[in-house]
């Protein structure tokens, strides 16, 4: 990893993981992930490690396309929190529109653990 990417502010980092993740670039997920990340996510089982995270992405995930509209990140040392909205398509067509928030552990320019929340009645 360059020194540049050791240096990268979390906002910089969050907003290259939304930039690989909409343009489907899953091939740069290791840009932003380190190896052995660890990711929360409703509705799945915890993702632990890149290749797992990478086989989410390309098999499992239920959008087709589309596109994170990041409202604000706050960051500090090695913690790091976003919130927004994804709008996009689903895999059989149908529209995607969901406000979600994350946080993040971030070590060596990379994300170490991300743990994602939607506003929808759960419990």
């Amino acid at each position: 990893m360059s020194m540049a990417a050791l240096a990268r502010p979390a906002h910089v980092l969050i907003q290259h993981l939304f930039d690989v993740i909409d343009g489907q670039r899953w091939d740069e997920l290791d840009e932003v992930f380190a190896p052995d990340c660890v990711y929360y996510r409703p509705g799945y089982p915890t993702l632990e490690g890149l290749p797992r995270l990478e086989h989410f992405y390309r098999a499992e995930r239920v959008i087709r396309f589309g596109r994170h509209q990041v409202e604000n990140i706050v960051s500090e040392l090695s913690v790091a929190a976003c919130w927004g909205r994804f709008r996009g398509t689903g895999k059989t067509g149908e529209a995607l529109d969901e406000q979600f928030a994350d946080t993040y552990v971030v070590n060596g320019g990379r994300i170490v653990t991300r743990k994602t929340f939607f506003f929808r009645p759960a419990i």
